[in-house]
């Protein structure tokens, strides 16, 4: 079972376990992204493309299927005006075995930070607002991939 979902609303972090965990499967794993509160940041703003980015998710999500025997995936990423502390993205991914739940869930994040269509402005309490320029540590974390490296 594949569920992928974006949504502006906030994420239901143990109602999500709840729904995902309900087969029974051997190993899970799990990501929770939240907004971290440094500089002074007062909101986390991420825009989206309604349909490009929603298409995004889900072809990651079955470039993981294609890759490893999982039972189960969710990947839920949040759009719109956030708080510090606030959830942005939940990965869950079950397998029989934990190896292929962990490296599904860190292809998961380390690609979708590149790959999906996504954009951050932050806004600080002196009233700064900036928009976030992809990092290159995202970038090499995301290559690796291509190399097939795990």
């Amino acid at each position: 079972m594949i569920r992928v979902a974006v949504q502006s609303g906030p994420i239901d972090v143990p109602a999500e376990l709840d729904i995902h965990d309900g087969g029974g499967h051997g190993a899970s794993a799990s990501f929770v992204g939240r907004v971290r509160g440094e500089d002074d940041l007062v909101e986390l703003f991420l825009d989206h493309h309604p349909v490009l980015t929603e298409k995004g998710l889900a072809e990651l999500a079955h470039s993981a299927t294609d890759r490893w025997k999982l039972s189960a995936l969710t990947v839920i990423h949040r759009v719109g005006a956030m708080a510090v502390g606030d959830t942005i993205v939940l990965v869950l991914a079950s397998s029989p075995h934990r190896a292929e739940a962990l490296a599904a869930t860190e292809f998961l994040i380390d690609r979708l930070k590149t790959d999906v269509m996504l954009w951050k402005r932050q806004t600080f309490a002196d009233g700064r607002v900036e928009w976030v320029e992809a990092r290159g540590s995202d970038r090499k974390r995301s290559e690796r991939w291509d190399e097939g490296l795990r």
